[in-house]
């Protein structure tokens, strides 16, 4: 069974998914353990989506 590929967002995609800004994304990382950003070019950094969903999944979980 073929994997899939690994899909890369943006802070922009972000911001826009969580209606938030730059800032607390960041905020997120330092204080909730929202994922690490990865480093793919010296100008591009991005968050793999795998990560961000599961970051979601273990918050959802424990506000039941």
């Amino acid at each position: 069974m073929p994997q899939e590929p690994k899909r890369y967002v943006t802070v922009k995609f972000l911001m826009e998914r969580y209606e938030i800004s730059r800032e607390t994304i960041y905020k997120y990382m330092r204080d909730y353990g929202f994922p690490k950003q990865h480093k793919l070019t010296p100008g591009a950094t991005r968050w793999l989506l795998t990560e961000v969903e599961a970051w979601e999944s273990e918050r959802a979980e424990n506000c039941s």
